[in-house]
C-alpha cells in the first residue's frame, strides 16, 4: 500500500497505471491480480487503509487531551502534523474524488463514508450538530486550503475561531 500511497499522492489516482504500481511494488502481475482484480479494487483498499490509518493516528494524537475545547485544537495540530509529515499532500479522499466520475459508486461510497465518520468524530466528542458541523467544515477547509496554498495558516486562524466559539 505504501507504493500505492506514494503514487496516487504525487501523480494522482488516474496518472498511475496498475502496471507501474506492479513494476514499482516488484510484485508479480498474477499475484497482484489474486489480490485486486482492477485497478478500483486496488483504490478501494487504498482507501479502506488510508482510513484506519488516519483515524489511528488522528486518536493516538489526540486521545492524551482530556479537556475537550484543547483536544479540539489538538485535532487541528494533527493536520500540521500531517502536513509536515506528508509535505502538504491534503486529503486522499478529496483527492482522488477529483479525478473519479461521479457515477463511481464504489469508490464515491468509500470516500462519503469517511468524511461521515469524521463529522461523526466531532459530533461525539462536542454532542451539538451545530457546533460540531461548525468545527468540521473548519477542519475541512484547512485540509483543502494548506494543501493549495503548501501553509498551516488558516488551521492556525481556525483554532482562533475554535477558541470563540467553544466556551
Amino acid at each position: 500500500m505504501e507504493i500505492t500511497f506514494d503514487l496516487f499522492g504525487r501523480q494522482g489516482y488516474n496518472s498511475t497505471g496498475i502496471n507501474q504500481i506492479i513494476s514499482e511494488a516488484t510484485v508479480a502481475k498474477a499475484s497482484f491480480y489474486q489480490h485486486f482484480k482492477s485497478k478500483e479494487d486496488l483504490c478501494l483498499e487504498f482507501l479502506n487503509v488510508r482510513h484506519q490509518y488516519w483515524f489511528n493516528e488522528l486518536n493516538l494524537f489526540c486521545n492524551d487531551e482530556e479537556n475537550l475545547k484543547q483536544r479540539i485544537l489538538k485535532s487541528f495540530d494533527f493536520l500540521i502534523y500531517m502536513n509536515e509529515k506528508e509535505n502538504f499532500r491534503g486529503c486522499s479522499f478529496l483527492n482522488i474524488l477529483s479525478e473519479i466520475p461521479m457515477d463511481n459508486v464504489k469508490i464515491l461510497n468509500v470516500i462519503q463514508q469517511h468524511k461521515k465518520d469524521l463529522r461523526n468524530y466531532f459530533l461525539q466528542l462536542l454532542k451539538d450538530e451545530e457546533l460540531s458541523d461548525h468545527i468540521y467544515l473548519l477542519f475541512e477547509s484547512s485540509i483543502i486550503e494548506s494543501q493549495l496554498f503548501k501553509s498551516n495558516e488558516l488551521i492556525e486562524r481556525s483554532k482562533k475561531i475554535i477558541n470563540n466559539l467553544i466556551p
